[in-house]
């Protein structure tokens, strides 16, 4: 009965991340990292590095959702190919750093990290404005490089896919939102794949992980999650080109602010 509950808490919460992956263009992983979290450890499985776990499994399935939700939004003509070249190595040169940053902290560390950006990520969601500019043309190749790495290392730390970081900066120089939300996903591409494959690599010694975890990545949470999401990218970007996301945001803005600030409080009250 308890893989049963763990089986239908993870299907749900990647059914619900793959209609917020198409819809904002984000990998899901803000949702998926505390429902892994919070499942796991209700069936009692505490390694010492379990939130590793949780974010390492995360990037795996972000893998799937994003090449589903990049694919949907180039056939809508959404997906600015340069840009996601132009900064692709910086992206996955930062993610791999951030992997390895991950696997540096303790678990209750890497809570604190994941609640405190998840809470600033959620603030910004619910009081940002898409009017705001930081320039009317892309920055150019250093700088977007710089952007590119720092995008990577944090999403990776996360497991998320960085759209939650690349559509309010894309938007910020001018990108189109429906252009910004298309082409997130090819980044969150770019970062998963170096990332999952580093955490494949790592994570070895742990003890206590669940079942069929290699290295830090639990692969049957990784099939269930993709299972569902490549159900449900569909829908989230067909949303994405005929509805007003605005109250769409408030909702996940607000979840991302319970979800992300439990983590906080618990990472930092042990």
């Amino acid at each position: 009965m308890d893989l049963v509950i763990l089986a239908a808490t993870i299907a749900a919460a990647g059914a619900v991340a793959g209609v917020i992956s198409g819809l904002l263009g984000v990998g899901g992983g803000i949702i998926l990292v505390p429902a892994f979290f919070h499942a796991f450890h209700a069936l009692g499985y505490e390694p010492a590095q379990l939130m590793q776990i949780c974010v390492a499994t995360s990037t795996g399935t972000i893998i799937f959702t994003s090449l589903r939700s990049v694919t949907s939004h180039a056939k809508r003509g959404a997906v600015d190919i340069a840009l996601i070249r132009g900064w692709g190595p910086f992206i996955a040169a930062g993610a791999i750093l951030g992997v390895f940053a991950a696997a540096a902290l303790r678990s209750q560390q890497l809570q604190v990290v994941f609640g405190a950006i998840g809470v600033t990520l959620g603030l910004y969601m619910l009081l940002g404005r898409r009017s705001w500019r930081i320039a009317e043309t892309l920055p150019g190749r250093w700088l977007g490089g710089f952007y590119g790495a720092l995008i990577g290392f944090f999403s990776a730390l996360m497991g998320i896919g960085g759209g939650s970081f690349t559509v309010p900066l894309l938007t910020a120089y001018s990108v189109p939102p429906h252009r910004a939300v298309g082409t997130s996903p090819g980044f969150g591409l770019l970062i998963s794949i170096p990332a999952f494959g580093t955490f494949l690599a790592t994570g070895w010694g742990i003890a206590d992980k669940p079942p069929l975890t290699i290295g830090y990545v639990n692969l049957p949470s990784v099939l269930l999650i993709t299972g569902m999401t490549l159900l449900t990218v569909p829908f989230g970007v067909k949303l994405a080109h005929r509805l007003s996301p605005e109250r769409l945001r408030l909702v996940f803005a607000l979840t991302i602010l319970v979800l992300a600030g439990n983590m906080l409080r618990k990472g930092i009250i042990g």
